[in-house]
């Protein structure tokens, strides 16, 4: 029998086509290879209709450490989930698939696994590169921060990069409790909201220590986000995690049930 990977990474995707023009999973598993730990790589696809899972499809079959999850169309939330619960690394981290936090910027995470069982990367730390990012980017950011500390997660500067490593007792523990973004729901667009906060909610709830870690972060430009629309929806996503908390949903006795 193989032995356990150390490290399992998990690429949520979502009609990628646009970004499979540049050689994204090659240079991700080229990284991969030069360690001297024995990995996975998982491909988890959010019900694309471009032609993006038959592309992870063939591009599994060059690569026998390259598993793909085939999804609905629920969100970033619920299809983050599948493939970090499906994953068997004893740390397991999601990265965004446009790379704009590149890979090998694991190495800082995994730097503090003897200390944390959550090392999440950070754009607004002491020590973090953010890479042309439009101000109203960064100014949304900000603004949806305040109130994630203020109703959700106080203390973490930033919740939504999506560059985030978990022990494998975390995650089993964490993903099976999501209850906002548990992927009931069939989505219509590409909308990613709250789902860092919602799991980070958790983990300090129940006494995981976080580790935030400043990384590097490119901006690539994206016609996905609407400024606006996505930030009344992701503030309605916390009202609800904070329902959810009074209602007793996050119970470890509900969840081993």
């Amino acid at each position: 029998m193989p032995s356990q990977p150390y490290l399992s990474v998990i690429v949520p995707a979502y009609n990628e086509k646009n970004n499979l023009k540049r050689p994204i999973l090659k240079e991700v598993v080229n990284y991969l290879k030069q360690q001297n730990y024995l990995w996975e790589l998982i491909l988890s696809d959010d019900g694309s209709t471009d032609g993006t899972l038959t592309e992870f499809e063939k591009f599994a079959q060059q690569h026998q450490q390259v598993k793909v999850i085939a999804n609905p169309h629920r969100g970033k939330g619920p299809t983050v989930s599948q493939g970090v619960l499906a994953a068997t690394g004893q740390w397991r981290l999601f990265t965004d698939f446009d790379q704009s936090t590149p890979l090998k910027e694991v190495e800082k995470l995994l730097a503090y696994n003897k200390n944390y069982d959550v090392i999440i990367g950070s754009r607004e730390i002491s020590g973090a590169i953010r890479d042309k990012e439009p101000f109203h980017r960064h100014l949304m950011g900000r603004v949806f921060n305040l109130i994630v500390q203020l109703l959700a997660v106080p203390g973490i500067k930033d919740t939504q990069c999506g560059f985030k490593l978990f022990s494998q007792h975390a995650t089993e523990i964490l993903f099976p409790m999501l209850h906002v973004y548990s992927g009931d729901q069939v989505q219509k667009d590409a909308f990613t909201g709250a789902f860092d906060v919602e799991l980070l909610f958790l983990a300090n709830k129940y006494g995981f220590k976080t580790k935030e870690v400043p990384i590097l972060w490119k901006h690539y430009h994206t016609d996905r986000v609407n400024p606006i629309k996505d930030s009344w929806r992701m503030f309605k996503d916390i009202i609800k995690i904070r329902i959810a908390e009074i209602q007793q949903r996050y119970s470890l006795t509900k969840n081993q049930d």
